[in-house]
């Protein structure tokens, strides 16, 4: 929940199910609201194109594909970016270095701080090589 007691919108893209679940849990209990789930590149794209979030999660690999398509067209439209990866900063490609990461397993008090960092930020909100 943002500082003026609104709740955020959350879209989660994670090919993990149970990830995904725990994810969703981590959210409501901040008094959020997740707008859109995927844990498919293609069904991550179509979110990222049409769905209202005030912020993304978005896991760097699904399921052996880079989710970087889904992290272009959400930076097109402004939507901050929170990438979430079980492989550290290692694996986040240049473009995105001023995006935040979320290293997996992470607790409910790292998830709304990476996303209170990202939207005051205004880091990995828009296209800064176009």
């Amino acid at each position: 929940m943002n500082a003026n007691g609104q709740k955020r919108r959350v879209l989660v893209i994670e090919d993990e199910a149970l990830v995904a679940m725990l994810i969703e849990d981590m959210i409501h209990d901040s008094g959020d609201e997740m707008v859109g789930s995927a844990c498919r590149l293609s069904d991550a794209l179509v979110l990222a194109q049409e769905t209202q979030a005030d912020v993304a999660l978005l896991d760097i690999n699904l399921g052996g594909a880079l989710a970087y398509p889904v992290a272009d067209v959400l930076r097109q439209r402004g939507v901050p970016i929170v990438f979430t990866t079980g492989y550290g900063s290692a694996g986040l490609s240049e473009r995105f270095q001023d995006c935040p990461i979320l290293d997996k397993p992470f607790d409910q008090h790292s998830l709304e701080k990476a996303i209170e960092t990202v939207l005051s930020s205004n880091a990995c909100s828009s296209d800064r090589a176009a």
